[in-house]
This record gives structure tokens, sequence and C-alpha cells, in this order.
């Protein structure tokens, strides 16, 4: 009688994308700190870049050649400014599985972060912005934007204590004004799936221009109850999105 040998095969772990976050304009990656100790726990590798804030174009390609160069699937993940980049950035790459958008401007082509508000209540944003006396190093042209610092906590990050929104107010990254009217030539959500976190008391965007934006994109929409930098106040509420969209993206 012949006799059959049965191989067992160990089958591996699919290997789980890296998280890419891409901080806004008038911040810096610091404030992923909470959400990359979630990430990092859950056994996600993260990558937190420095956004130049630049120019739209420009930005999009410094975050485009980070993603390039990483082996292996990834989730771009937008905060405010920094979801028109990856709305740009993301185009044509196919290691994206997810885009993950923070209370962020996701652009259709031929639109700026300008111009997609304009439908909407400005927000107290519009009132405590100041441009500099000087044109924005580095960028096409016109000043750079700040927010107030008298004003930053309420306009930016009214739900994270007033230390460590002094501390945010006065180490602020400014935006090239350039960046904000600048139109987008590519979205990258039209293939690529997306998860949505709009920030209910939102003092930089308005909310109602979060939700358009959001049911435009065909997002996985989660509100939730914060200001601008929600992600700061609650990681693990930001972080568990984010690995949803990790678990659910695109293969």
């Amino acid at each position: 009688m012949e006799t059959h040998r049965h191989r067992r095969f160990a089958m591996s772990e699919p290997t789980k994308p890296t998280v890419v976050l891409v901080h806004g304009a008038f911040a810096d990656a610091s404030g992923f700190a909470g959400v990359i100790q979630e990430l990092s726990a859950s056994g996600f590798a993260v990558i937190a870049p420095p956004n130049p804030l630049r120019g739209l174009g420009h930005d999009a390609g410094v975050v485009r050649s980070v993603v390039e160069g990483i082996g292996g699937p990834v989730v771009l993940v937008g905060h405010s400014y920094g979801g028109a980049v990856i709305t740009q950035a993301s185009t044509g790459l196919d290691n994206i599985t997810a885009l993950v958008y923070l209370a962020a401007f996701s652009l259709d082509v031929g639109e700026s972060c300008a111009e997609v508000q304009q439908p909407f209540t400005p927000s107290l944003l519009a009132e405590t912005v100041r441009p500099t006396t000087y044109d924005a190093p580095g960028a096409a042209g016109g000043p750079d934007l700040y927010i107030d610092t008298d004003r930053f906590r309420e306009t930016f990050c009214a739900d994270v204590p007033v230390h460590l929104a002094q501390v945010m107010g006065a180490s602020q990254r400014p935006l090239a004004a350039a960046a904000f009217t600048e139109q987008a030539t590519s979205a990258g959500w039209k293939q690529i799936p997306s998860w949505y976190q709009v920030a209910r008391h939102d003092n930089a965007i308005n909310p109602e221009a979060q939700r358009f934006m959001a049911k435009r994109m065909g997002s996985n929409i989660e509100e939730i109850d914060g200001s601008h930098t929600v992600f700061i106040s609650q990681p693990v509420r930001t972080a568990a999105l984010i690995t949803t969209a990790a678990e659910s993206g695109r293969s």
C-alpha cells in the first residue's frame, strides 16, 4: 500500500502595515506621541516625518518619498493640513492600504484648503491667524501664518492642559500662506479606502466642512467630542481608528 505523507507548513502572520503620521500646520510630529505609543504597543511600526509646510506640491513630494522608501504596506494618516498632503502624496502608490484623516483637509483635484471651506461658516482660526511681515522662507511667495499665542489654546487645542498648550503655542511651526491657497493636482482617496475622524468641537476647521469632505470621499466616519487636536487628548480612541483602517484597508 502506498503511503502518503502530509507535511504541515507553518502559516506566517500577515505583515502589519507601517503607519506614517503626517502633522499639519502650527504643530510638529511630537503631538502624535500618545498615538505612537498606543500603535507601537500593538505591534505597528510607526514613522512621523516632518511636514515642511512650504507648499502643497512640495510637501506632498516629501511625504511621497518617505512612503516610497518603506518596504511594505502603509497606512497614511494626516491631521489638518496634513490631510491635504496625504491626499496628493498617495496618488498612484500601490503600497498604501488606507488613508486616515484626523480633522483634516481632503481635497479634490483643482481645490485648495481655502476654497473647500468657503461654503461654511468661518472657524475661529480665521480670526486668530496672523501673517508675518516677511515672506515665508522656502515658499512660493507671501508670508508665513501663525496663530495668535494668546488665543492658541482656544483655537487649536482647547482640550489639552494649559501648560501643554502654552508650549505648543510657543513652539508652533508656521504654514506658508501659499500652501493654504495652492490647488491639489491629484486625489488619492478616489482609489484608496479612507477613514475620517470628525472633531465635533473643532475651532480650526468647521466640523460641517469636515463632514462634507468625509462624505464626499465615502469615508468610514467616526465623530468624537474634542478639539482640533483631539488625537492628543484621546490617543487611545485615535489609535483604535487607525488600527481599524489598518485591518480593513485594501490588500
